[in-house]
C-alpha cells in the first residue's frame, strides 16, 4: 500500500504580518508559466499586443476574484462569522472554476477595449492555464484544501499537520489524492491541446476543446472528493461541469457549422 504522508507545514515562512505559504508559491509559479507560454503562442499566431503586460495584469486579477468568489459561494460558512477571510487568498480557497470565468470575462473586456481577437486570444490562452492548473495542485496537495473522500485504495493521502485546511475529522484518515488526480487530468488536457494548437481550426475551437474536455474530467474524479451536496447528488463543481460542457459542445457544434456554412456562402455569392 501506498499511503504518503502530508506532514509539511502549509506555511514556509513568517515575516512580521507577512506569510508565504506553499499554496501562494505555487500558484505565483503557476502565473508565470501560463504567462509565458500565452506569449509565445500569441506570437506564434502574429498577434503581438504592445499592452501585453496590462492584458496579464487584469486577467490575474479577474481569475483570481473570479476563482475567490466560487470558493465562497461553495462554502459561505466559513466567513460568515469572519467577513475578512474572504480576502485571505494567501490561505487557499481558489476554485478552478471560478479562476477560468473570472479570467475569460477579463479578456473578453480587454480584447473589446484593446481591439484584440478575442477567439485567438483564448485560444492563446488554453495550453498555458491548463498546464498552470496541473503546476497549481502542488500547492494543493500541501495545503490540505482540495481533498479526497476517506479511501481503502491502496493509493492514498494521510494528511497529520494540524495546519492542512482540510476537515478535522479527516486528519490522519486516509484519503484519496484528490489534486494528483486532477493534476493528471490538466496534463492530459495539456497534451492534447498542444498537438492541436497548431491545426486549422476556426478561432475559438483550443479553447473550447479544453472547456469540454476538463469539464467531463472534472465532473468525473470528483466523485472521490467529499463535497457540499447541491441536488441529484451532484456537487457543485459537477454541476458547473455539466454546465461548462453542454456550453463548449454547443460552441465546438457552431463553430463546426460557421466553418462549413463559409465555404457555401463564397461558393453562393
Amino acid at each position: 500500500m501506498l499511503h504518503i504522508e502530508i506532514g509539511i507545514d502549509p506555511v514556509i515562512a513568517q515575516i512580521g504580518p507577512l506569510t508565504l505559504r506553499w499554496y501562494g508559491l505555487a500558484i505565483a509559479v503557476s502565473i508565470i508559466i501560463a504567462v509565458v507560454i500565452t506569449r509565445r503562442e500569441l506570437l506564434r499566431r502574429g498577434i503581438y499586443p504592445t499592452n501585453y503586460d496590462t492584458l496579464v495584469f487584469w486577467t490575474v486579477v479577474g481569475g483570481i476574484l473570479g476563482a475567490r468568489l466560487f470558493h465562497v459561494l461553495d462554502y459561505p460558512e466559513r466567513f460568515i462569522e469572519n467577513p475578512l477571510k474572504i480576502f485571505a487568498f494567501q490561505e487557499g480557497g481558489l476554485a478552478i472554476y471560478g479562476a477560468v470565468t473570472g479570467g475569460f470575462l477579463s479578456v473578453a473586456i480587454l480584447s473589446r477595449t484593446f481591439q484584440l481577437p478575442f477567439l485567438q486570444l483564448v485560444d492563446s490562452i488554453a495550453p498555458g492555464l491548463v498546464l498552470a492548473q496541473a503546476f497549481g495542485r502542488f500547492g494543493c496537495i500541501v495545503n490540505g484544501d482540495a481533498w479526497g473522500a476517506p479511501t481503502n485504495s491502496p493509493f492514498a493521502f494521510v494528511y497529520t499537520n494540524p495546519k492542512a485546511l482540510l476537515p478535522r475529522d479527516l486528519l490522519n484518515v486516509p484519503t484519496h489524492p484528490y489534486p494528483v488526480y486532477d493534476m493528471a487530468l490538466n496534463l492530459a488536457v495539456f497534451v492534447v491541446l498542444w498537438q492541436l494548437r497548431k491545426r486549422q481550426m476556426p478561432p475559438g475551437t483550443l479553447f473550447a476543446t479544453f472547456v469540454a474536455l476538463y469539464a467531463a474530467g472534472r465532473f468525473v474524479i470528483s466523485f472521490v472528493r467529499q463535497e457540499r451536496i447541491w441536488f441529484w447528488g451532484l456537487q457543485e463543481a459537477q454541476v458547473v461541469a455539466i454546465v461548462a460542457l453542454l456550453a463548449a459542445l454547443v460552441t465546438l457544434a457552431w463553430l463546426r457549422w460557421l466553418r462549413q456554412a463559409a465555404p457555401a456562402s463564397a461558393a453562393g455569392d
